[in-house]
């Protein structure tokens, strides 16, 4: 069980494979909702699936397909779930307006923070001492933990939801998806952090696609970010150390008008576009040199990049596919 991938979507099952071989070696069923949203335990142990309402603790070694533990206290579709380090307790986000903290020993709800309109991602910085969450409403907001309060509230473009961000794995950047039917760009900040307090220097905005972004995800060498879309692709862009530090904002501190920023985007560096329908999510290998897709056209790909070769294909899953997790991280990580 070096390496753990499984994927889970809306036909009520989650699936586990063989990474290179394309098996599935196994099949949890989850009957009481579709799976949203999949995340694996740091010390590879437990998969925790967030569904409609609840959010589900499967033990990863055993084959009983039980859940050792349930997550109760959302009342919307859970859209994001993720472990601190240690595991020692979760994040969860919601369109019921909330991001949760849990005690991942009792299943008992420790912090709840409210953005009063439906939450679409949360994500724990590396330090283990934020999170930060964006909202449908426009919003990404940033939660101290010991201060226990929003420390930061960042609105991007006010009539468009933000889907999706991420964090670099060293703490340095924050990606940010803000998307309608008809554009798709990404926000990127730098965080400098001074004396245990973030803040956050714009860096650049860019069109990635002409629509809908859904997940956004930097990979573990912070060199790289993977864009999915609802235009049938997954794309991953070159992440620019030097990256330029236009201004977002004019002389007065106001933000700029969207056509009034100049957009230095990230490079292109491949397009994958043999899916058949929207892409979901993705997930990058330890490395960074390959990333799995989950698609609506029921398949999961894995792309080796610098080629963009489809390495293996998993089939299975009867519904869409619309989330995945790797951990192909070594044990003595």
């Amino acid at each position: 069980m070096s390496v753990i991938l499984c994927t889970a979507g809306y036909d009520h099952t989650i699936r586990f494979w063989e990474a290179l071989s394309g098996i599935c070696s196994r099949t949890i069923p989850h009957p009481d909702s579709q799976v949203n949203r999949l995340c694996i335990s740091p010390d590879k142990r437990y998969l925790a699936a967030a569904g409609h309402h609840t959010v589900k603790l499967y033990d990863i070694k055993s084959t009983n397909p039980a859940a050792v533990l349930t997550f109760e206290g959302h009342t919307g579709n859970i859209t994001g779930v993720q472990f601190h380090c240690e595991g020692k307790w979760m994040c969860t986000s919601s369109e019921d307006g909330t991001v949760k903290i849990w005690d991942t020993r009792t299943g008992n709800i420790q912090r709840n923070y409210s953005h009063g309109v439906p939450v679409n991602d949360v994500v724990i910085h590396p330090n283990q001492g934020e999170l930060i969450s964006c909202d449908r409403g426009g919003n990404i907001r940033i939660w101290d933990l010991s201060e226990n309060k929003c420390s930061h509230q960042l609105v991007p473009e006010a009539d468009k939801a933000v889907a999706s961000v991420t964090v670099a794995s060293d703490g340095s950047l924050l990606c940010a998806a803000v998307s309608n039917s008809v554009h798709g760009a990404v926000y990127v900040w730098r965080l400098l952090t001074v004396r245990d307090v973030t803040s956050l220097v714009p860096v650049t905005k860019f069109k990635a696609h002409g629509t809908y972004i859904t997940r956004v995800l930097l990979s573990p060498d912070t060199r790289h970010l993977a864009t999915c879309s609802a235009d049938h692709t997954a794309r991953i862009w070159a992440v620019d150390p030097e990256c330029g530090t236009q201004a977002l904002h004019d002389a007065n501190g106001d933000p700029l008008p969207p056509d009034q920023i100049e957009e230095k985007g990230f490079d292109l560096e491949q397009e994958l576009d043999n899916h058949q329908r929207w892409v979901w999510d993705c997930a990058f290998s330890a490395d960074s040199a390959y990333l799995v897709t989950a698609c609506s056209d029921h398949y999961a790909r894995l792309w080796e990049l610098q080629s963009k070769t489809i390495i293996r294909q998993y089939n299975g899953h009867h519904r869409g596919a619309v989330c995945v997790a790797l951990n192909d991280y070594s044990e003595t990580r």
